[in-house]
Formats: structure tokens, C-alpha cells, sequence
């Protein structure tokens, strides 16, 4: 048997153990190269995970950057508008993703704070500019007032017809104008500016129609019981609010047609009815007017529009201050029907004609043909004119007044407004009784210059009325 060599099996010996140690580093490598894969596909998806992140992140920082720019350039402009105009809408997200969510809570703040900013800065500079109108119509109403009283005693003094003439003319100017002073200061919060006497109410509406222009248009039909009047703190205000509905009536109908007023008594007060003809109310500005007339909420000039309508807005503030009521609503004639309702106490009391009698220019009560009924406006524990025989009215002409005593008023039942008793005529009263002094009697000459002058204004001031060019909406419109 051939031996083999020593050196020989040294190297298949030293073959064997590369051989293995190449095996052993060919697994090694492979376990290393399954292993580089592994990271490398881990690697890979990290990076496509990363790669989706960053795309996710650029888009949500593209869609925030939007939404910043909506709410620059749309959202916050709407808002400014709607704070004026609360039919405006404001938009909202301008991706839904974002509702609900940190960035959203953000916005809405952001929304919130310009908004309270944006009110807080309106509601000071509103009320500087109503400080500075309430003092610049106070100082112009006292100079108006003063002016008046001058026209009214060059007035007495001269008796050249044509001086009267132009003298009612100037007055009757000069009472466009207070009125507009008035109505204005009034809705920035300055007293009326008068305190008159407890005055009738049938003379008070007879007033407030001669501050018009178109008065004679107005028809006035007196339906009182008994002579009612408003006390002395409320006749300027419930004149004002008055005054201003009938100018909304005569601007808003045509001027051949007329504005009616009713004058009802009810057992707890007593109303001004007025009527128009016109071209009516539709029912968003029916709703707008109550909100104004109610008087409930503060009032901004701005709310007001261009150029400012101030009558409803005047006759709010004093709604809210007096106590009485204003209602609009549409007229069975077609036109809008508004009612100021005066409630017996604390605002009405029953005057006795005796001592001061009815003007001659206010409407007699219709009272002929109707039963005598009890309840008047007059205020719960107030004096009553004693029991009389009512004489008939004369059918053309001032009705004399007669004299009356005063007695306790007449029970009632709980919550009834006290009754009142009719007064006795001239010839059963006391004979006795002082009477007052007329004044001393006019020649006939006199007489016939007043008369002619006043006939001449009358229809000086007709005459003007009905040529007057169509008046534009910042005139009388409320």
C-alpha cells in the first residue's frame, strides 16, 4: 500500500480547514448580506414613510397657509361688514379637515377678539358722535326756540297784513327746522327740550299736524269721551312721536290723498290712530320699524342708514323713556296703519273745560246720538268734574265753556279707571262764582286786518303746499 506523504496530508489537511473557514466566511457573508437587505428594505420604507410625512406636511402647511389667507382676505372682511349689516353672512373653513381642530380653535379666536375689538371701537366712536350732536342740536334748539318767540311777538305787534304774511311764513320754517334739531337730539339722548302744561290731547295731535308741511291733508276725527289730556311731562314727547309718524304718513302717500287720525278712548287709556293711503310697509321694514320704535336696544347712528332716518329711531327713545306705546302695522286702506297708545296711568288725566277750555282749532268730540258712557283715562285716585246736564254743542262755531265744580270720584271696582260725571250748564251753576276778566274788545276795523291776515297766510301757506316739488327720502322719511 502506497503511503501517503506527510507534506501531503498537511495540505489536504490545510485545504479541508480553508475549505471550511471559506464556507464558514461564505454564510457569514451571506447572514451579513440578508442582513444589509433587510435594513436596506427597512431603510427604503422609512423613506417612503418619510417621504409620505413630508408630503402630508407641506400639503397641511399649504392648506393652513390658505386658511390664513381666507381669513385675511374673506373672513374677516365679511365679519367687519356684518357687525354693520347682521344679514351678512361670514363664511367659515375653507377646508372641513380643520374643523374641530387646534387650528380651527385658533381662527375662531382670532374671529372673536377682532369682533369685540371692532364693537368696542364703533359703540365709543358712536357715542362721541352722539356727545357731540346731542350738544350741537341743544344749542341750535335753544336759539330755534328763542327765534320762535321773537316771530311770534313781532307777530302781535305788527298788524300790516303782508309783515303777518311773511312772519308765518318764517315761523312755519322755523318750525321745519326745530323739528329736525328735535328728532335728531332726541335719538342721541338730549332732553325734548320743552315741559309744557297738561294739555288736551285733542289739541296736542291738532299741534303736532301744524308742524308739518302738507297739514292740510290730515283729517282729524275726535272719538273721546271726555276731555282727556296728557300730563305736563309727556305732551312735548308724545307731540314728537306723533309729529314724526305723520310726516312718515304724508311723505309716503300721494299729496291729494289724505292721512286720517282717530282719537279712541278705552276704559285703561287712549290712542292716536294714523292712517295713511300710501305705498305701505313690506314686512321686513313693519319688523325693522319695531324694532326701533320699542326702544329696547342701544341705538348706533350708523344704524340709521345714508342719509339718517330718525323718526322711528327718536320715537323709540322716548317710547323707552315715557312709558307709552308705538305700534306699525299694514292699514286696511292699502297704506300702513300706526297707533300710540297712552296708558291711563301715569299719563293721562281728564281736565276741566271750564277752567281751561279746548282750543278752538282742536276737533269736538263726536258725541252727538251716542249714550252717555262711563270710564275715562284718568289716573286711579285723580278729581272728577261733578255731575251736570251736558249742553249740545253749537253746529258751527267755538262752543262756550262752561264752569264745574269738582267732587270725590265715583267708586270703582278694583282696576277700573275712575268714571266721570257730567258737569251741570251755565245757568245752574252760582251766579256768585268769580269769573275771569275778558279781554277788552277789538273795533271792527282791528278785527277785520287780523282776520284778512290770517285768511291771506292760510292760503298763502295752501298754496304752497300743494305746488311743492316731491320731497327727497331725507326729508320726512322715518
Amino acid at each position: 500500500m502506497t503511503s501517503i506523504p506527510e507534506a501531503l496530508l498537511w495540505c489536504l489537511s490545510a485545504g479541508t480547514a480553508a475549505a471550511v473557514v471559506l464556507a464558514a466566511l461564505s454564510i457569514r457573508a451571506r447572514g451579513q448580506r440578508a442582513g444589509l437587505r433587510s435594513r436596506l428594505s427597512a431603510a427604503e420604507e422609512q423613506n417612503s414613510a418619510t417621504l409620505h410625512s413630508n408630503t402630508e406636511l407641506t400639503a397641511r402647511l399649504r392648506a393652513t397657509e390658505a386658511e390664513i389667507r381666507h381669513l385675511a382676505g374673506t373672513r374677516l372682511p365679511d365679519l367687519t361688514l356684518a357687525l354693520a349689516h347682521p344679514h351678512v353672512p361670514v363664511p367659515g373653513l375653507l377646508d372641513a379637515r380643520f374643523a374641530g381642530t387646534e387650528t380651527d380653535q385658533a381662527l375662531n379666536a382670532v374671529l372673536e377678539q377682532v369682533s369685540d375689538a371692532i364693537t368696542k371701537e364703533r359703540a365709543r366712536v358712536d357715542a362721541a358722535a352722539q356727545s357731540t350732536l346731542r350738544g350741537a342740536t341743544t344749542t341750535i334748539q335753544a336759539l330755534l326756540y328763542q327765534l320762535q318767540s321773537a316771530l311770534q311777538e313781532m307777530q302781535h305787534r305788527y298788524d300790516d297784513p303782508n309783515v303777518a304774511q311773511d312772519l308765518l311764513n318764517a315761523d312755519f320754517l322755523n318750525e321745519q327746522a326745530l323739528r329736525r334739531v328735535q328728532a335728531t337730539g332726541v335719538v342721541c339722548g338730549a332732553w325734548p327740550g320743552l315741559t309744557r302744561e297738561d294739555s288736551y290731547l285733542a289739541e296736542l295731535v291738532v299741534g303736532a299736524t301744524s308742524r308739518l308741511r302738507g297739514y292740510e291733508r290730515v283729517q282729524v276725527s275726535n272719538q273721546l269721551r271726555d276731555p282727556v289730556a296728557v300730563v305736563a311731562r309727556a305732551v312735548e314727547p308724545v307731540a314728537i312721536v306723533v309729529t314724526e309718524l305723520l310726516a312718515n304718513a304724508l311723505h309716503h302717500s300721494h299729496r291729494e290723498l289724505p292721512v286720517t287720525i282717530t282719537l279712541q278712548q278705552g276704559n285703561r287709556g287712549a290712542s292716536v290712530i294714523v292712517d295713511d293711503y300710501g305705498v305701505g310697509m313690506h314686512d321686513d321694514e313693519i319688523k325693522a320699524a319695531m324694532e326701533l320704535l320699542s326702544g329696547d336696544d342701544d341705538l348706533l347712528l350708523t344704524q340709521l342708514g345714508d342719509p339718517p332716518r330718525s323718526g322711528f329711531a327718536a320715537a323709540g327713545q322716548l317710547v323707552r323713556q315715557y312709558g307709552f306705546g308705538v305700534h306699525v302695522e299694514p292699514s286696511p286702506y292699502g297704506g300702513v296703519r300706526a297707533v300710540v297708545y297712552l296708558p291711563g296711568d301715569p299719563l293721562l288725566t281728564v281736565l276741566d273745560e271750564s277752567a281751561q277750555p279746548m282750543s278752538v282749532m282742536a276737533p269736538l268730540p263726536h258725541r252727538s246720538g251716542v249714550p252717555d258712557r262711563t270710564g275715562s283715562a284718568l289716573p286711579t285716585g285723580a278729581a272728577t268734574p261733578s255731575p251736570a246736564a251736558a249742553a249740545p254743542a253749537a253746529p258751527s262755531g267755538p262752543a262756550t265753556p262752561s264752569a264745574a265744580s269738582y267732587e270725590a270720584p265715583v267708586p270703582q271696582a278694583e282696576g277700573e279707571l275712575p268714571r266721570r260725571r257730567r258737569r251741570k250748564p251755565v245757568s245752574e251753576l252760582d251766579e256768585s262764582a268769580p269769573r275771569t276778566e275778558s279781554a277788552p274788545p277789538r273795533s271792527p276795523e282791528e278785527t277785520g286786518t287780523r282776520w284778512a291776515a290770517l285768511q291771506r297766510g292760510t292760503e298763502t301757506g295752501r298754496a304752497a303746499a300743494q305746488s311743492e316739488p316731491p320731497r327727497s327720502p331725507e326729508g320726512n322719511a322715518q
